[in-house]
């Protein structure tokens, strides 16, 4: 179901001023083991990768259909300036259709592979129309922003919308799946929208990264975690620990994260996601943010990993641009620059 880890070769070049954003705090040196007191090798980590894995897809209740034919549909097609917007369709399931918006860039010649980007939208009422452009203002266009430098880009529809509330929505996508968590169907729908990309025979499949914000952070942060596909990502103001937002909510892990004595911690999908560079994006000291310095032992945890069994440098971290729960035009250059560097040019030459 979620593949081997495939280790993100270094990128023709870091990111400027890496150590900016990849330097924990002094105190939290020494505080997290690498994988736990018996792990002591490449060997032993690479198991209990497995092991952790297989137990949150437990919890999840996780489902696939990669196997399912796509029923890919056109649904509308607009040429812009720097690419073509195609709205589309596809079985995520049986018996579930959803949507997405496929950004194409122009110019890519007959055999070009391109590097490719799953970006999940935030919580709005129009869902990806901020993405690709069709609403608000030019900073929060990432999709477009992305597809203009070359990515192809998709950005699905969160199942949410399905029905005419979120809690009505998930119970109907849970219904076929008694015991699974709303999250199980984002994570499910992430991968299905990575086998679209897929099946293009214009992507490079050594070269799929992925972004969101808000409620699409919290997807890619599980995207990131249980599908090495992802060679690179970035999670905006998702939240990055369970009790940092409404994790609790029923379309994500339900309330048993709010309940006393529950042991899950996110710091096992940062440890699942060392090897492959991931940023966080954070708010912190603006507004309604999710995301900020307590973000850091999560991060810290994938960081102990890495140092561990992949050598250095570590391209995990945080970068936080301080105005709250929002996306400033200067932070999304910042995220194209991450994925650029770690998607766009991993394999390529110097």
């Amino acid at each position: 179901m979620f593949g081997m880890l495939l280790i993100a070769p270094a990128a023709a070049q870091d990111v400027s001023r890496l150590s900016e954003v990849n330097t924990p705090p002094a105190g939290l040196a020494g505080q997290v083991q690498a994988g736990g007191s018996d792990v002591r090798s490449l060997a032993d980590w690479e198991k209990k990768r497995r092991e952790l894995r297989k137990e949150w897809q437990e919890f999840l209740g996780a489902y696939e259909f990669s196997g399912l034919p796509l029923q890919l549909q056109v649904l509308k097609t607009e040429e812009l300036e720097d690419c073509t917007r195609t709205l589309i369709s596809y079985q995520a399931e049986p018996g579930r259709i959803v949507r997405a918006y496929l950004l194409v860039p122009h110019g890519i010649g007959q055999g070009e592979k391109r590097p490719a980007i799953v970006a999940f939208h935030g919580t709005n009422p129009r869902t990806f129309d901020k993405l690709v452009g069709l609403i608000e203002k030019p900073e929060r266009h990432m999709g477009l922003r992305l597809a203009k430098q070359g990515f192809v880009v998709i950005c699905p529809e969160n199942f949410l919308w399905e029905k005419d509330s979120y809690k009505a929505s998930t119970e109907a996508a849970l219904k076929p799946h008694p015991g699974s968590k709303g999250m199980a169907v984002m994570l499910a729908d992430g991968m299905r929208a990575v086998d679209v990309l897929l099946a293009r025979d214009d992507v490079d499949a050594q070269r799929i990264g992925a972004y969101g914000h808000s409620l699409g952070a919290k997807e890619t942060l599980y995207l990131a975690a249980m599908d090495d596909r992802i060679c690179a990502a970035v999670a905006s103001e998702g939240g990055i620990e369970v009790g940092f937002s409404n994790w609790d909510a029923i379309w994500y892990l339900g309330k048993a994260a709010n309940q006393e004595g529950f042991e899950k911690a996110h710091h096992d999908l940062l440890r699942l996601i060392a090897g492959h560079p991931f940023l966080v994006l954070a708010g912190e000291s603006g507004k309604g943010s999710a995301d900020g310095e307590r973000s850091w032992p999560a991060i810290y945890a994938g960081h102990q990993v890495w140092q561990a069994y992949y050598g250095k440098p570590v391209r995990m971290g945080l970068l936080n641009h301080g105005q709250g729960h929002s996306l400033p035009w200067e932070a999304g250059e910042k995220v194209i620059a991450w994925l650029k560097a770690y998607v766009a040019n991993r394999n390529m030459p110097e």
